[in-house]
This record gives structure tokens, sequence and C-alpha cells, in this order.
């Protein structure tokens, strides 16, 4: 298990005591993890801001001729590397951050002037709303796909499904999204091209809805594909292992329905590796998310993220990372919460 949980595999209990821990030392064991792992995130943040800072600095070009633009003198760059500290050694300027970020300010983006934190509260809902939807097209077409290739492995319902995963989660976000917009977008005219809403029209509260909908299906489908072809893969094998157990056989001589042994029985144990891949999957989903809202034009962090790699904004960029930072440890946690409401034999480390 990661994160910390791990299987309880200890004796069982004496006749007569029962295994049930009470709530409130649930509770307190829930909480000091918690605790334990916010700890932990600590020397984590501290290593990414560190890393994340020397490849900026060491990476080609100079942000001093960028942000002064083409036609420029040479004292006009050397004022605007002064300007913004550019001029001071790696060192000063990385001790000069992370005090800065210690106090809760991110500093101000070289590009648009505005603090950070401003911009990247700017794009946070078009990113959750692109990323909610992506979550649950994969979580429930990749379960659905998942138990049904596992009904009948070898069957020619499972090698179709097994099939098209095995394609799906090959291809390149970035190529899926170019070659869905070529045909659904340019040669069907299905959905629009890019953006998020249609710019030329005044909508009301439905109809900007629906607007809505419509520019985010496309870049939605395209990066869901990838990680529904993962989840029902690892759900496929989850299931196929679980099915084989000797409770899954008890509960069918009881005679019980099959449906019910499927969903009460079997998906249920399933379920722990599928939200184990699934929470580590949220960083790569954020990597994806950068290439699709490049390719579609969706107004998001991923594509703030692009534009201050190109500009080396480097205070944008920074703060950009150490939010995926938080979010991956975020999604890992609950992951592992997860993992112990399903599976009564797990606990907390």
């Amino acid at each position: 298990m990661p994160g910390g949980v791990r299987e309880n595999l200890g004796k069982s209990n004496a006749p007569g005591v029962t295994s049930k821990r009470p709530m409130v030392s649930e509770n307190i064991s829930l909480i000091a993890y918690a605790g334990r792992r916010a700890l932990t995130a600590i020397p984590l943040f501290a290593g990414v801001l560190v890393v994340t800072f020397v490849l900026i600095d060491k990476a080609p070009g100079d942000p001093g001729s960028i942000l002064a633009g083409e036609h420029t003198t040479p004292e006009h760059q050397a004022f605007i590397r002064e300007r913004f500290g550019l001029d001071r050694p790696p060192a000063e300027r990385l001790f000069f951050y992370v005090t800065r970020i210690a106090q809760g300010d991110f500093g101000y983006s070289y590009i648009s002037g505005r603090p950070v934190i401003a911009e990247i509260a700017e794009r946070v809902p078009s990113t959750l709303l692109l990323l909610v939807s992506v979550l649950l097209l994969s979580a429930v077409g990749g379960l659905i796909l998942g138990v049904l290739a596992s009904y009948r492995p070898g069957s020619t319902l499972d090698v179709v499904i097994s099939a098209c995963c095995v394609v799906f989660h090959s291809i390149p976000v970035f190529w899926l999204g170019q070659l869905l917009l070529l045909i659904m977008a340019l040669s069907l005219d299905f959905f629009p091209v890019q953006g998020m809403i249609s710019v030329r029209q005044e909508l009301n509260t439905f109809p900007y809805l629906v607007d809505l909908l419509h520019h985010l299906a496309l870049p939605a489908i395209t990066l869901a594909l990838h990680h529904l072809a993962l989840l029902a893969r690892v759900t496929r094998a989850s299931m196929v292992e679980v099915l084989s157990e000797e409770f899954i056989r008890a509960a069918r001589a009881k005679g019980l329905h099959e449906g019910l042994v499927f969903v009460k029985h079997a998906l249920r144990n399933a379920l722990v590796p599928v939200v184990n891949v699934f929470g580590t999957e949220l960083g790569v989903l954020f990597a994806g998310a950068v290439l699709t809202e490049t390719v579609f034009g969706w107004p998001g962090l991923g594509r703030l993220l692009f534009d201050g790699a190109l500009s080396r904004d480097y205070p944008l960029l920074l703060g950009m990372l150490l939010l995926i930072t938080a979010g991956v440890i975020v999604a890992n946690l609950l992951s592992d919460l997860t993992c112990a409401c399903l599976d009564p034999r797990v606990k907390y480390r």
C-alpha cells in the first residue's frame, strides 16, 4: 500500500474479544496519520522548490532578454535584469524566494505584473471543471468496462475491450487531441475548435451552460480516454483475481444473484488497487491537462503553465509547480484513506 497504509496481518483475536476498534480510537488514528503525512510533506515541498528553481535557472535562454523584448539595447536588458533581481547570484535569489514563500508571498508575475496567487486563482475554476469531468468519465467508464471485461475472461468482449484500452492508453494525449480536433471539430463540425465559450454571443444562464458543455466535451473526452483505458485494465485484472477467491465461490454456492456477487462481494474488494492507481494518476492527469489545454485553447492552469514556461516567468512557474505538488500529496492521502474505508484489514502507520 502506498503512503503508509498497509495491511494488518496480525493474529486473530481470542474468542469473545471483538475485532472492531472503538470509534474514538479510529478517529485519533486517522488524525495522527494525516498529521504525520502533513509533516512529511514539508521536506518534499522544500526539495521540489530547490530542484525546480535550479532547473529553471539552468534552462537555456536569458529571461532578461525575453522580458526586454527583441529590439532593445543592452542597457535596457541590464536594467530589466536588475529590476527583477536576475543579476543576483542564484543562491541569493533562492534564499529571498524561500523567505517570501515562508511568509505566504509567491511573488509577482514577470509578464503580467500581477500577484502569482491572483493569476493562479483566476484559472483554477476552468481547470477544476475540466479535471472533475475527466475524473468522472474515466472512473465510471473504467469501472464499467473493467467489470464487463472480467465477466468472461478470454471472451470476444474481453478481447475487444482490452485491445481498445491498450490502444487508447498508448496514444499520446496531444496527438489524440489533434486527431479528434481534425475529425470532430474541423471535418465534421460537431464541436468548437478552441476556447471555453463562444465569445461573439451573449448567452443567458441555460444557453451559457449548454455552450460551456459543448466546448468542454472534446478536451474532456481526449484526456479521459487515456486514464479510462488504464483504470479499465486495472479493474479487469483486479476483478479476475478476486473472482477466483474462495469467498466468491462460497457466495455463489449460497445461491446469491450473480449481480450481487459482482457488485457487493467482488467489486468492493477489487477497488483497493483501482483506488491506489487512481490516486497516483492525478499527477499524470495534470500533466496531460497541460497538453490538452494547449491543443484546445482551454484557459486553465495547464495553459498558464505552458505560457509561463515559454516566457521564463520564474515566480509563476514555481508557484504552479508547488500547487501541483500539493495536489499530488493531497490526492495520495485521500486515496490511502479511501483504501482504509474499503478494506477493514488495513490500518494507518
